[in-house]
């Protein structure tokens, strides 16, 4: 896709990634990013990441279903790391080409439009 908004990024599906697919560049990267709230680049750039600070481990651990369940209807996956009881830490990369597709900004955009109440 050419073009994104974050309004395209969270209506957009996610597609299948096959070997031999190239990582996207960084350049669409830092385009990807700005239209995103609160994600962060990894120091080598081949995922993103996003923390929450939950009230409990009970709200923690709701924000971690709602993410998987999103994650599971777009068959994207990220890693989803509870720590301190209550710290949500979600990261993104597509692991197939070993660095980020423009379905990690996709699935990025969903978790954002989530209505953390336990909605979405």
């Amino acid at each position: 896709m050419s073009a994104y908004t974050t309004e395209t990024l969270s209506r957009a599906k996610c597609t299948p990634c096959e070997g031999g697919t190239e990582a996207l560049p960084r350049l669409t990267i830092t385009s990807h990013l700005q239209l995103l709230d609160g994600w962060a680049l990894s120091a080598d750039g081949k995922s993103i990441e996003k923390r929450w600070k939950c009230k409990n481990f009970v709200e923690a651990m709701k924000l971690a279903n709602l993410i998987g369940d999103l994650a599971e209807h777009e068959q994207h996956h990220p890693d989803l790391h509870v720590t301190g009881y209550r710290e949500l830490r979600v990261v993104l990369t597509t692991h197939a080409i070993g660095g980020l597709s423009d379905n990690d900004f996709i699935i990025a955009a969903k978790i954002d439009k989530l209505d953390l109440t336990g909605k979405s």
